[in-house]
């Protein structure tokens, strides 16, 4: 008997140990949902964009799309979520552009028909290498605009490189914070490589924060963007009902609203 519930003992431990290993090392396609090219030019998308290409400090060569409007009293580099690619922005540049701002939609390392993996630390890389460019290229006041787990990849660069302003769209505390949700069985802080900590981070931005969420997210809980709102001291825009994917909070107006009014 003794030697039977040993023997169930082993099977129970080297199955806990095959989940948590696979967790461990496939995490990252569980993160980072990328959606490949071909994409058409940035032309096709709006008149007078520009298909450019950046090199990051660890030599990957990124393809993103900008959109310079003549004049513009700031130019917005915007950070992607976790999943599609740039032209899942592409009506947010419309409406931007529309509103007198030039707008950078970056693909990150692995998106967009990009090289490379994502990580992290890539992720630093590629927001540098972007907002290199659009410093040399624009002439002009910038913005940081993130959404989801873009928030966490420009509020760590506005702590090097600060903006004019910072505006985070449904902005989580950390990812491991996010992972625990939606996977309580797992001891996700124990696993995961990447942090992401937002909430901590934003304390040492001197730019001024704007955080918009929607009160029915389902993915970020809404009272994670308003921790990370009250660490940043930031203005906040609560959008009643909205879910995370829903289009008012990717290219709504008062999404529109709050990015050109950081802009001023």
């Amino acid at each position: 008997m003794r030697a039977k519930v040993l023997i169930r003992l082993a099977v129970a431990v080297t199955l806990v140990g095959v989940v948590f290993g696979g967790v461990f090392a496939f995490q990252r396609k569980l993160i980072y949902l990328p959606t490949g090219g071909p994409l058409p030019a940035a032309a096709v998308i709006l008149p007078g964009g520009r298909d450019v290409t950046f090199t990051t400090s660890d030599g990957l060569n990124l393809a993103s799309w900008y959109f310079p409007v003549p004049g513009a009293k700031a130019a917005v580099l915007v950070a992607p979520g976790n999943a599609g690619n740039r032209s899942f922005r592409a009506p947010l540049a419309r409406a931007l552009t529309g509103r007198g701002l030039s707008v950078l939609l970056l693909d990150y390392r692995g998106y967009g028909g990009n090289p490379g993996e994502p990580s992290e630390d890539g992720l630093a890389l590629d927001v540098r290498a972007a907002r290199d460019f659009l410093a040399r290229e624009a002439g002009t006041p910038l913005v940081y605009f993130g959404e989801s787990l873009g928030s966490a990849v420009v509020t760590e660069l506005a702590t090097e490189h600060p903006p004019t302003a910072l505006v985070l769209r449904s902005p989580f505390t950390d990812l491991a914070a996010v992972g625990q949700r939606h996977y309580p069985f797992l001891p996700v802080r124990w696993l995961l490589r990447d942090e992401f900590p937002t909430r901590d981070t934003v304390t040492r931005v001197k730019s001024p924060v704007t955080v918009v969420y929607g009160a029915a997210d389902s993915i970020v809980p809404a009272g994670q963007s308003r921790e990370v709102a009250k660490a940043a001291g930031a203005r906040v825009i609560e959008i009643p009902g909205a879910d995370h994917n829903d289009l008012v909070l990717s290219e709504g107006p008062e999404l529109v609203d709050a990015i050109v009014e950081a802009a001023r």
